[in-house]
C-alpha cells in the first residue's frame, strides 16, 4: 500500500469481510451518501438497506490492494470476491471523510 488505511475505512472493510451490517454502518455519518451500481443511497436507513441487500445477494469479501488520494478523500483499491459473475474483481472505493466518519463512498470499476 502507498498509504495507511484510515481507521473508519479499516472498520468498514473488516466488518464487510465478517458480513456484520451493524459494524459496517457504524463508521458512516448519519447523513452519508453511497453511490454503487448507478444508485445513490442517502442516510443510515438507505445505506443499511443497500448493505443488507448486497451482503445477502453477493456475500462479498474484500482485500485492500492500495490506498491513494488525500487523508480526507482516500481512494482504496479492493479486490472483491463473492457470489457474482467475474468474481474476483478489483473495484475503486472513493471515500470522503469528515473527522472519524465516512461521509461519502463511491464504488466504481
Amino acid at each position: 500500500m502507498t498509504k495507511e488505511l484510515p481507521l473508519p475505512i479499516q472498520a468498514y472493510v473488516s466488518a464487510m469481510n465478517q458480513h456484520d451490517i451493524d459494524a459496517m454502518l457504524r463508521p458512516f455519518s448519519k447523513e452519508a451518501t453511497v453511490l454503487d451500481e448507478g444508485q445513490t443511497y442517502h442516510g443510515h436507513v438507505d445505506i443499511r438497506g443497500w448493505m443488507e441487500e448486497t451482503t445477502r445477494k453477493y456475500r462479498v469479501t474484500g482485500e485492500v490492494s492500495g490506498v491513494t488520494g488525500t487523508d480526507v478523500d482516500p481512494r482504496v483499491s479492493i479486490l472483491i470476491s463473492g457470489n457474482f459473475p467475474g468474481s474476483p474483481i478489483k473495484l475503486a472505493y472513493s471515500f470522503a471523510l469528515e473527522g472519524d466518519l465516512i461521509s461519502r463512498l463511491e464504488i466504481t470499476l
